[in-house]
């Protein structure tokens, strides 16, 4: 049995709709594991953050809330969005640009204590940045402009 061109048209078009449906669908599936929230301290204070599930924590680091572990490696610190505030443990390296009052992503969980148990730590830095070099270069250019 032979089909006639118009249909075998209509087969190939039902069998590539078919596949792109399945493709969705398989990446759908494989990334939903993956998928980590953004969160403020303002929504996990109001309980729109489950515990255990992975979200990332956006806010600032409140002014004096850093505290260095005995053990050397772990640090906890305050979330704030000037809203709400989540404590927030860390065990491994931060980095330079972590410090008070400067922004930070924190991806983790939310554990039933309501202290944010973090992987992972990534500051943000100035916009305005410099390379050291170049930071000199422009004050010798400012300094040189304000002396005319």
């Amino acid at each position: 049995m032979t089909l006639a061109p118009k249909h075998q048209r209509l087969v190939l078009v039902l069998l590539a709709v078919a596949a792109l449906i399945g493709a969705v669908m398989l990446a759908m599936w494989g990334l939903s594991d993956r998928a980590a929230y953004f969160r403020t301290p303002q929504d996990v204070a109001a309980g729109r953050a489950e515990v255990g599930v992975p979200l990332r924590l956006g806010g600032m680091v409140q002014k004096g809330s850093i505290q260095r572990m005995p053990d050397g490696v772990s640090v906890a610190f305050v979330l704030t969005d000037g809203v709400g505030q989540v404590p927030v443990r860390f065990t491994g390296i931060v980095p330079d640009l972590f410090k008070e009052n400067s922004g930070a992503i924190a991806e983790g969980q939310l554990g039933r204590d309501g202290t944010f148990v973090a992987d992972n730590i990534l500051a943000k830095h100035d916009e305005r940045y410099m390379p050291p070099q170049m930071g000199n270069q422009a004050a010798e250019m400012m300094t040189r402009e304000t002396a005319k």
